[in-house]
């Protein structure tokens, strides 16, 4: 092939290429289909519930004991009118007091020294304010034991003078006698603190306290006291610098003193409420023996006695004391005769720990004694805890024991000339238990199930099964 007929035919062939891809640019490619697009819709905001503030926890407000009364059916003291202690005071019968005198004042209209033995009967709110001691003078002064002393008298020559070696086990009698009594009388001016009707004494905080003192709360039998609150206070040793030595008191003789913490005799619609009563600095463990026996400076914590009448002791603590309560004065007597018919009490949701008996001992009167809680552990002085005595009517429920292997269960009731009891719902370590059958199994006496009596003056009977955490969380002084 010539070269001139070779570049005709590549002209032809790159002609003829341009042609084609021309032709191929030139025709259209036809639109996809699209479906027509719809105009949009308005926005709208989506639907929200309207927000609640979260629910905050309720706030508990302090309580506020400055005039507060006992509460509608809240035990005996709430029979009748009830109990409202000074709730009724005017401004210038409210006291806030630090010392002893001041609290002498209050109880007398704001009169030091009081102008009777007799204290004031109008309505009054006292607030103690602080740790008071009883056993000072007037300027607030501690006192002690031998400051107290009158006539010779020393422990070392009284007991000298009535060893049972030389003196026998006669009643004591002679100087030495009279000088304890004496000196005794020397120490009760100071610590002896008279009560009057329509009164309340209440701890400011949890930090009040009385020391060595005695609440002596003492009408008589055609004048009875009434109305009287006495809450948030810890008393601690109320002691007798005197003790006496009774050579005839059982096989061996006894020690015995003066003093309870509080004292009730012929007084009506007492409430003792969030208190706690205790021995430190004169606890039993610290005090000599002498003839063989226990130089007892304590009596009771909570006496109530001579015809005292609707009282309720509600979420007090009792710790390491012996003699606690005695409900009842005597057996037989013009104070038996006066007390038939009274001495109506309620215990509930109390603490009793380690105490040695009379939780309580009961004489003549109709007791509800539910939801208390017992610790007894350790305790080489136990020796019972409800007394059952001459003519008393005891209803006990849902109260709980801790114990340890040293406590016997027939122990826990004592027989003293009683005949019946109720107790239902109890548990001891962690077993339901009946006390009762344990005392009868264990005694020749036994003591019937069953009184004439139900209460019905009750709030509330809590479940066996909350009476420890509740007792141990609310008993005793508040904070307010």
């Amino acid at each position: 092939m010539n070269r001139t007929l070779f570049y005709c035919l590549m002209f032809v062939f790159i002609l003829a290429s341009g042609l084609l891809a021309a032709c191929a640019q030139a025709t259209p490619t036809p639109a996809p289909t699209v479906a027509p697009t719809a105009a949009p819709k308005p926005t709208v905001a989506p639907t929200i519930a309207p927000t609640t503030a979260p629910t905050a926890a309720p706030t508990v407000a302090k309580r506020d004991l400055r005039r507060e009364k006992l509460a509608a059916n809240d035990g005996w003291a709430a029979q009748g009118n009830g109990t409202s202690g000074g709730a009724a005071a005017t401004a210038d019968q409210v006291y806030t007091v630090k010392n002893r005198k001041e609290l002498i004042a209050a109880l007398n209209d704001g009169k030091y020294p009081p102008p009777s033995t007799t204290p004031s009967n109008t309505a009054k709110i006292i607030y103690i304010d602080g740790t008071i001691d009883a056993n000072v003078d007037d300027n607030n002064k501690p006192l002690t034991c031998q400051d107290y002393a009158r006539d010779g008298y020393t422990i070392q020559a009284y007991n000298a003078a009535f060893d049972p070696a030389t003196w026998g086990r006669k009643a004591v009698s002679g100087t030495l006698e009279t000088a304890r009594v004496t000196s005794q009388k020397a120490q009760d001016e100071r610590v002896r603190i008279r009560v009057g009707s329509n009164t309340t004494i209440v701890g400011l905080g949890q930090k009040a306290m009385l020391r060595g003192a005695w609440f002596d709360v003492r009408g008589t039998a055609t004048a009875p006291l009434s109305n009287i609150i006495i809450r948030n206070i810890t008393f601690q040793d109320t002691f007798d610098c005197f003790p006496q030595w009774d050579p005839t008191d059982g096989a061996e003789g006894n020690w015995n003193s003066l003093y309870d913490a509080i004292s009730l005799r012929y007084v009506d619609h007492v409430w003792i409420d969030h208190n706690t009563f205790e021995d430190r600095d004169t606890a039993d463990s610290k005090a000599p023996t002498y003839f063989g026996r226990h130089f007892e400076q304590h009596d009771g914590t909570l006496d109530i006695t001579n015809a005292a009448d609707l009282v309720t002791v509600s979420w007090n603590k009792f710790q390491n004391h012996d003699k606690t309560m005695l409900i009842g004065s005597s057996d037989t007597g013009a104070t038996a005769t006066g007390d038939r018919g009274k001495l109506r009490v309620t215990l509930h949701h109390n603490f009793f720990d380690n105490t040695g008996q009379r939780t309580p001992r009961v004489r003549f009167g109709q007791v509800h004694v539910y939801n208390n809680y017992y610790r007894i552990v350790d305790n080489p002085k136990y020796g019972y805890s409800w007394g059952v005595g001459i003519e008393s009517q005891i209803y006990a429920e849902n109260n709980y024991f801790k114990t340890d292997d040293k406590v016997v269960l027939a122990k826990i009731i004592g027989n003293y000339k009683g005949t019946a009891i109720y107790a239902a719902g109890t548990r001891v370590n962690d077993k339901d238990v009946d006390l009762l059958a344990a005392h009868n199994a264990a005694n020749e006496t036994k003591i019937a199930a069953k009184v004439d009596w139900k209460p019905t003056l009750v709030v509330k009977v809590d479940p066996i099964e909350s009476v420890i955490s509740t007792v141990e969380s609310g008993a005793g002084p508040i904070n307010w």
